[in-house]
């Protein structure tokens, strides 16, 4: 990953061409370089594991169907090229390289590489989760119950919520725009909660380890388990199971402005 990023990422960054930015759908972005990675990441993965099911999220976007297949395999791998694709494009290093690993629908290893930040996070399903060889361990800050504003802030990905009350928590912020970097800031005791509107695979299946391996909670927004075998329904992620709860209930109350 880091090879890649050095290759065709980092020499990109605040350096695009008009002509290297495409619209996939309207402010949904896309570059030259998030191409170039995932060819090359999905061609070193499909080398060492020929038998395994390689889910890109520029893949995806040419054919849906490679979701089925992913779904379907004992061994499949999601690649997310340049996590915060938009934050990449206007020059913010908050963007990410993303690989996770399933076995049989259970998320085993996962990988976060943030070029700009030096900040190369790992998690092993039962081994724990690392940040440049150190164990992560969740920050957990007090459930705030809104008598003022709490800080750390819930956030939410959504950003038409943004300002608006999670009932009896608190205001709803934004995230850093890319799962690559809200996952490591959540761990580390800078969000109460994150809230996602969807669940692509790419976008959560290595944050969604290192969550869990640190000893952090993830689920559906409506109190599901998480899956990586999911494209929709939303996520929410915490630092324990008791503000993930509180958080699931307030949003079956209604997000209010």
């Amino acid at each position: 990953m880091q090879d890649v990023a050095e290759q065709v990422i980092n020499p990109r960054f605040r350096s695009l061409g008009d002509d290297q930015v495409s619209e996939k759908n309207p402010g949904d972005l896309v570059t030259v370089a998030d191409h170039e990675s995932e060819v090359l990441l999905t061609e070193a993965l499909t080398a060492a594991y020929p038998d395994a099911v390689v889910l890109g999220e520029e893949a995806h976007e040419k054919d849906p169907s490679l979701l089925d297949r992913f779904n379907a395999a004992e061994h499949g791998f999601t690649v997310d090229p340049v996590d915060g694709t938009k934050n990449f494009v206007h020059g913010s290093p908050d963007h990410a390289v993303m690989i996770g690993e399933s076995r049989s629908g259970e998320v085993v290893r996962g990988w976060i590489w943030q070029p700009q930040h030096g900040a190369a996070y790992v998690a092993e399903r039962g081994a724990g989760a690392f940040l440049n060889g150190e164990r992560l361990t969740m920050v957990v800050p007090p459930l705030a119950t809104g008598d003022g504003e709490p800080e750390p802030p819930y956030r939410t990905a959504r950003r038409q919520w943004v300002g608006r009350e999670l009932p009896g928590l608190g205001t709803l912020q934004l995230t850093w725009a890319c799962c690559g970097v809200d996952y490591p800031h959540l761990i580390a005791g800078d969000a109460r909660a994150l809230v996602y509107n969807h669940s692509k695979p790419w976008d959560h299946v290595p944050g969604s380890l290192l969550v869990q391996e640190s000893g952090g909670w993830i689920g559906g927004k409506d109190g599901t388990a998480f899956s990586p075998q999911a494209l929709g329904g939303g996520l929410v992620s915490a630092p324990d199971r008791t503000t993930y709860d509180a958080v699931v209930a307030a949003l079956a109350d209604g997000v209010r402005r």
